[in-house]
């Protein structure tokens, strides 16, 4: 591991997204990962037909056979996962627990790949070696303690295949709970429980040709440049054809500003790139529901006029008559809300949401992106029912070019959900497995994120088990969900590599070190694929292609089955014949998850298979069979009672986010390339003005303090101010570092999702002041 001598510095990035800076990224990752020419060789067959999938974002494949089908972050996600290092016994026996939590996260997902199974020795407060079938006998003694299966929590990472979670829900729901927090619960949320109600379905509604026919993207809260990099050459042809890309985003981040094609020679030659937007809004943090209400407004506004006048209608009656009700009751919302209030929570000018409604009405087909900058709001749900007003008013959901998008992160966080983790499953998905395993599945609701963090914290539950993921750190109210993990009294996290999370068990506990995308994966019956979902609802096999570092790895799905089969015997199913091909666990799959009818086959054809959705088809899965119009009052006030009643007005309102070399909680390096940001991460982004008024200056070090009415201090210290072109009265930093001031009962309405872009701060001089390079120049 290289080590930095320069102080941390800031310079403003004048680049474009992606072209030369991505290169040299990319290059650096292959080197460092300690076998670069095998690690490239493995990177050309990814996403490939009899490759593997991207372990990175879960943005769908491009048509056609070409040769790279990777971006700067997929590359940095396979070496970073590929890397030649070894976390194992000797690597425990040289570091007590205590001194790797004096280390950064960045230094402890350095040290490499687990290796061989792990036991906390609170004796020695070290990790000492366990055999397989130790482990998993002590876990089921554990399971078999409890009182009830409603005191273990089974959380899910994005990155888990169909195969493993549908048989991690299959073990789960047999000891009877649906006790499943996942990393859904932290991001997209909103969008399910908003779109089931409106539309029936809780996904997009457009494949990736819908892109190609496009008149307009809208793209809400969302930054593709760092998050979901192959996006942008969907954007960039939109542009080049003379569709609209129209981005709401407060901050302007390089990826939705210019791009440069690293595959296209002549452009890196000429230094060229290519505009991504055609139109840029900045609403404050929380202001999208009002922009987009503001945006009907003006909508119904032009369809009352060509009424009278005689003239084009603006809305689809046609649809809206067939497909749709609750206009009469939405209208009515839209007509009440007066534009003082739009204005204001929008954070727009009048003048700038009637440019983004006339660039919506003058679009026959309009789809609408959305990420994190959306779902992660006291009134996500409501926001992104807008979303599907707006749509529905003009017909456009159900037909070619148009529709809506939630753009998921980790790589198949979509199929998890579909694959039944979901702590408040559908009754149609509890029936069929009932009817196919022969027990009687678990009913009740069981708990989210938030609530199992609450429940280990009160003592309700003394189990927590995750399947993969990062979950002390990618959580909120950072030391209350350490000190929830610490009260356990088992913690079990199966993992690639070391993270924070291991660093903080319960009474007992065990690491579990399993293969990652990119490893081979060998069972009885020989190499087996594993299969993901990406946001447009395609499936895919995945094939690893690197020989895993050691013969003590095993699979996720062969890690559950080893669970299952101590816990429960070989109840309901044969545990190992299933992982002896997974074939067979993909045949249960068909017999009871919808869309999967002849899984096998499917899956042989290349670029894998589409699901479905009964949305983008028009038929409508709400009571009534209709889309429903969904209205909503905005908010009397975006600040949420609890700031309020603390007494104390917040100098700023802040929200988390990724930096450049960043995916979800897993950081790559020091640098943020697009923020202009070298060898540091604690900083806070702050608009200039902001920082003349507070009285601070560029580079200065100040504490963060989080305002909150529970009698809980909230703070976290040492972050280097950097004038930033953020609007005023907002700023930004990176998590997790900044997770420790989101407090855990500041959740969504109706989603429970952590309110990462909405936190009210104050800011205070650090007593003793950090070193920060600041250059202004380009």
């Amino acid at each position: 591991m290289t080590s930095r001598t320069a102080l941390p510095r800031y310079r403003p990035y004048t680049r474009p997204a992606a072209g030369w800076g991505a290169l040299r990224s990319v290059a650096r990752a292959w080197i460092d990962s300690g076998q670069p020419l095998r690690n490239l060789r493995a990177m050309l067959r990814t996403n490939q037909h009899g490759g593997f999938d991207c372990p990175g974002c879960a943005w769908g494949d491009s048509p056609g056979a070409d040769r790279v089908k990777f971006c700067e972050n997929g590359a940095k996600a396979v070496n970073w996962e590929a890397t030649g290092r070894r976390v194992d016994a000797a690597f425990f026996a040289r570091h007590t627990l205590a001194r790797l939590r004096e280390q950064s996260d960045y230094w402890l997902e350095y040290q490499g790949r687990l290796t061989e199974p792990m036991r906390y020795d609170p004796q020695t407060d070290r990790y000492v070696p366990i055999a397989w079938e130790d482990a998993f006998r002590l876990i089921a003694a554990h399971l078999h303690a409890l009182d009830d299966p409603n005191q273990a929590e089974f959380y899910t990472s994005g990155r888990t295949s169909n195969e493993a979670a549908f048989l991690y829900q299959l073990f789960v729901r047999a000891l009877g709970t649906n006790n499943f927090p996942d990393c859904s619960n932290m991001c997209h949320e909103a969008s399910g429980v908003a779109l089931g109600a409106s539309i029936g379905v809780g996904k997009g509604t457009v494949t990736f040709d819908d892109f190609a026919q496009a008149d307009a993207i809208f793209v809400l809260g969302q930054n593709p440049g760092t998050n979901h990099p192959r996006m942008l050459e969907p954007l960039r042809e939109a542009v080049r054809r003379g569709a609209q890309v129209v981005c709401f985003n407060p901050l302007k981040e390089r990826g939705l500003e210019r791009f440069q094609h690293p595959q296209h020679l002549l452009e890196m030659l000429a230094d060229g790139s290519a505009p991504l937007n055609t139109a840029f809004f900045r609403p404050a943090l929380g202001g999208d529901q009002a922009a987009l209400r503001g945006m009907a407004k003006y909508l119904l506004q032009w369809e009352r006029e060509a009424q009278a006048a005689g003239g084009m209608p603006v809305f689809d009656h046609a649809f809206i008559a067939a497909h749709t009700e609750g206009i009469d009751d939405y209208l009515a919302a839209v007509d009440a809300t007066p534009w003082a209030r739009i204005v204001e929570q929008s954070g727009l000018t009048q003048a700038e949401i009637e440019q983004a409604a006339r660039l919506h009405r003058r679009a026959d087909r309009v789809i609408v992106c959305w990420a994190m900058g959306i779902t992660q709001h006291r009134h996500s749900v409501a926001t992104i029912q807008e979303i599907a007003n707006l749509q529905l008013l003009r017909g456009n959901i159900g037909r070619p070019g148009a529709g809506l998008c939630p753009v998921r992160g980790h790589s198949n966080v979509q199929g998890d959900r579909t694959m039944g983790i979901n702590d408040r499953p559908a009754a149609a998905l509890l029936d069929a497995l009932e009817k196919r395993f022969g027990f009687s599945v678990p009913r009740r609701h069981g708990h989210n994120t938030v609530a199992a963090i609450e429940a280990m914290l009160a003592g309700r539950a003394r189990v927590f088990i995750g399947l993969g993921g990062n979950f002390a750190q990618a959580t909120p109210d950072s030391p209350r969900t350490h000190e929830a993990l610490r009260r356990c009294a088992l913690t079990v996290q199966i993992s690639t590599k070391l993270n924070r999370s291991h660093l903080l068990p319960g009474r007992e506990a065990l690491i579990l070190p399993c293969l990652g995308r990119t490893d081979i994966d060998r069972q009885a019956g020989g190499p087996q694929a594993v299969t993901v979902e990406d946001s447009f609802s395609m499936v895919h096999a995945s094939y690893g292609q690197l020989e895993p570092l050691a013969p003590t790895m095993r699979s996720e799905p062969a890690i559950v089955a080893g669970m299952a089969k101590a816990t429960l015997g070989n109840h309901p199913v044969d545990w190992d014949a299933l992982i002896a091909n997974y074939d067979r666990i993909r045949d249960l799959i068909a017999d009871t998850i919808p869309g999967f009818a002849d899984f096998n086959r499917r899956l042989r054809q290349p670029g894998g298979f589409y699901l479905g959705n009964a949305a983008g088809e028009r038929r409508w899965n709400v009571p009534g069979g209709r889309a429903r119009f969904q209205p909503h009052e905005l908010a009397d006030a975006l600040l949420p009672a609890a700031v309020r009643a603390s007494g104390a007005q917040p100098d700023l309102i802040l929200q988390t986010l990724r930096s450049h070399d960043q995916y979800n909680t897993t950081v790559y390096g020091l640098d943020d390339r697009y923020r202009g940001i070298t060898g540091q991460r604690r900083v806070l982004f702050v608009n200039g003005e902001d920082l003349r008024r507070l009285g601070y200056k560029p580079g200065q070090s100040v504490d963060i303090r989080s305002l909150w009415d529970d009698g809980i201090e909230r703070v976290v210290r040492g972050f280097s101010l950097i004038a930033y072109d953020i609007p005023p009265g907002q700023a930004a930093a990176y998590y997790p570092e900044a997770n420790p001031l989101l407090p855990l009962a500041s959740v969504g309405e109706g989603s429970f999702t952590p309110t990462s872009k909405f936190i009210a701060i104050r800011l205070e001089p650090t007593a003793e002041q950090a070193d920060l390079v600041v250059s202004q120049g380009g």
